[in-house]
């Protein structure tokens, strides 16, 4: 039978949250707002927008202005474009490519299911991991109103694949994406690759939870042996 894999992009096909970390503090402290490290991996997954409205409404008790939310994620967006370029590029995470092959040797759609806008990243899939993307099998802030945790993201995907929903299963790294995909409906592997506790992402819902891309893919070969 085969299957839908919808990937998360940030800390699970990219090793890119430590930048994005960065950058979010950083540019919050800019304008005011408290945010630390864990804050960004703790709302991972959402909408720039939607991080930035919440900050605000919480340091400030009102909404977040149009020219606010333009501006802050103009900003971020900007430092970690920096971050990226002092580094040499955002290193994918270690694993992925392998679970990304053998998922394309199964004969089973891959698909990116984002929160991000980052184009910058977006256009580098292809280039630095196996060419298995396509655009029209995307999810990202452009394509949604609701950010994850709503469930608008993956079950957009999930209706885009033309699979029974017991046939996809989101690939998150993030209690917020894990959210979207069980309010989808969906089955849900979470791989630990950040600072977060593996009681973090069961808690969020995870239906398993791996330390390293290379026991997902170890469990995956385990899975498809049994059909």
């Amino acid at each position: 039978m085969n299957k839908a894999y919808f990937f998360d992009m940030d800390g699970v096909l990219f090793d890119s949250m430590p930048n994005h970390a960065i950058a979010w503090e950083e540019v919050m402290k800019q304008h005011g707002l408290p945010f630390t490290v864990r804050d960004c991996y703790i709302n991972e997954g959402r909408t720039g927008e939607s991080v930035i409205r919440e900050a605000i409404l919480k340091a400030y008790s009102r909404e977040a202005t149009p020219e606010e939310i333009q501006t802050i994620y103009a900003e971020k967006s900007s430092y970690y474009t920096m971050l990226e370029q002092k580094a040499g590029g955002t290193p994918v995470i270690n694993g992925v490519a392998s679970v990304l092959e053998f998922v394309q040797s199964c004969g089973d759609q891959i698909w990116v299911v984002t929160g991000s806008g980052m184009r910058t990243l977006l256009d580098k899939l292809n280039k630095v991991l196996p060419p298995v993307f396509s655009t029209d099998r995307m999810i990202t802030a452009f394509d949604v109103v609701k950010g994850k945790p709503d469930p608008e993201p993956y079950i957009k995907a999930w209706e885009r694949s033309g699979m029974a929903k017991e046939q996809c299963i989101v690939v998150e790294n993030a209690p917020l994406g894990i959210q979207s995909g069980k309010a989808a409906g969906l089955v849900v592997y979470a791989v630990n690759t950040g600072i977060l506790e593996r009681e973090d992402l069961l808690n969020a819902g995870a239906d398993k939870v791996f330390n390293s891309m290379q026991e997902l893919l170890i469990d995956l070969k385990t899975e498809n042996s049994t059909y």
